[in-house]
């Protein structure tokens, strides 16, 4: 949805009011206001539909297995899970998502900390393998290419929706709960030998693809 500039006049105690709720919810006048009307004119903004995404996400992760961070109306959500590796390091998912909802709509963030060599080769070797198996199995779904960076301690992946698919709230939380479990399972599955393979971990990618979640 396009913004534009406008000049209200208000009331100054109204105002004071909205500026501490803003300072509440760790967000700005306009922001505030633009959601608050929006919410009377039941006007779905990009806003919403991203809070109303990671509400459903909430719902259908396992808290067993995922610890879930978010803060109300932010555009980022935290997921944590521990691997079963050794002294069991935990790796973050961070999914954010974008205002637009065209065919990019945000991006996967893999954070990892460790000091161990054998460990971050593991890794490597893991997301090189995970890489591999998405071009394969992806590319003739999208436009354009999926977006993937390394650096040290992160890796990126960016979501696309594929060509000529609309993706609501529910069907997009569905698909990234099913990519995010998918991928923490397979990783585990990786480093704790079940899956010490690349026939078996595209076996388990297979799985995944005619589960029917979505793709991304």
């Amino acid at each position: 949805m396009k913004k534009s500039l406008y000049s209200l006049i208000l009331m100054d105690d109204v105002v004071e009011k909205i500026d501490a709720l803003a300072r509440e919810e760790n967000t700005n006048r306009s922001n505030l206001i633009n959601r608050i009307l929006a919410d009377y004119l039941s006007l779905v903004t990009p806003e919403k539909r991203i809070d109303g995404v990671f509400e459903m996400m909430c719902q259908r992760m396992d808290h067993q297995i995922f610890s879930l961070f978010r803060e109300p109306y932010s555009n980022r959500m935290l997921l944590k899970s521990s691997l079963d590796y050794r002294y069991r390091p935990t790796i973050k998912y961070e999914v954010e998502l974008y205002r637009s909802d065209k065919e990019v709509v945000g991006e996967l963030k893999v954070v990892f900390r460790a000091q161990s060599a054998e460990f971050l080769s593991e890794l490597q070797q893991f997301f090189d393998l995970w890489m591999r198996l998405e071009k394969i199995y992806l590319s003739h779904f999208y436009m354009g290419e999926i977006g993937y960076r390394l650096e040290p301690g992160r890796f990126f992946r960016t979501f696309r929706i594929p060509e000529g698919k609309h993706y609501d709230t529910e069907r997009l939380s569905k698909a990234l709960c099913s990519y995010i479990r998918t991928f923490d399972d397979m990783l585990k599955g990786y480093l704790s030998g079940k899956l010490n393979s690349a026939t078996a971990l595209e076996n388990r990618y297979l799985d995944y693809l005619n589960s029917g979640a979505g793709i991304l």
